[in-house]
């Protein structure tokens, strides 16, 4: 997992509960890292895991709340680093769509190494896309963030379906 994901989850920890609490879940998650991380470092994604696991066990805010809610976040990030992803794009579901044939495919040119997760999309109408997640590190409640962040930045609402699928992706109906 690229170090970028590390470094804006600790700094959003830092931003709402301060640096005793980034100490704090260091420390308990024993990372092989040491909990240093680079922006453009490439780290184990149990890493991620055990820094949110230890957040919500501080916090008692479940992990699930907490990935999405990073996911937000991070949408804003990086959207914020990389504006050019979104030149053009005045529809969120149209941006949600070029994530896998555009997105993915500058961000390799940027990180040969990233490892991605795939999404496949059925544009249902204008305002229903129905997006299929899959990756090994099944990071399906950040996957939910990042939609939330997009329609954030788009200002627009929609309506979130998430349903587990036997093959092991996570479906996204999206409903503006």
């Amino acid at each position: 997992m690229k170090g970028i994901v590390f470094t804006t989850f600790l700094e959003l920890v830092e931003e709402k509960w301060g640096l005793d609490m980034v100490d704090s879940i260091i420390d308990e998650s024993e990372l092989e890292s040491g909990g240093a991380y680079t922006a453009v470092g490439t780290y184990d994604h149990q890493e991620a895991v055990a820094l949110v696991t230890a957040l919500s066990t501080k916090t008692g805010i479940e992990v699930s709340g907490l990935l999405i809610a990073f996911g937000e976040h991070l949408f804003g990030v990086l959207i914020a680093g990389h504006p050019e992803f979104a030149v053009g794009v005045e529809h969120p579901l149209d941006f949600l769509e070029g994530v896998e044939r555009y997105i993915h495919v500058e961000v390799k040119k940027l990180y040969p190494d990233a490892e991605l997760p795939k999404f496949e999309c059925d544009r249902k109408t204008d305002d229903h896309l129905v997006m299929y997640y899959s990756s090994g590190r099944h990071l399906e409640d950040l996957c939910e963030g990042l939609i939330k962040g997009s329609l954030t930045y788009f200002k627009r609402e929609a309506t979130i379906e998430r349903e587990a699928l036997d093959d092991g992706r996570e479906k996204f109906s999206i409903q503006l």
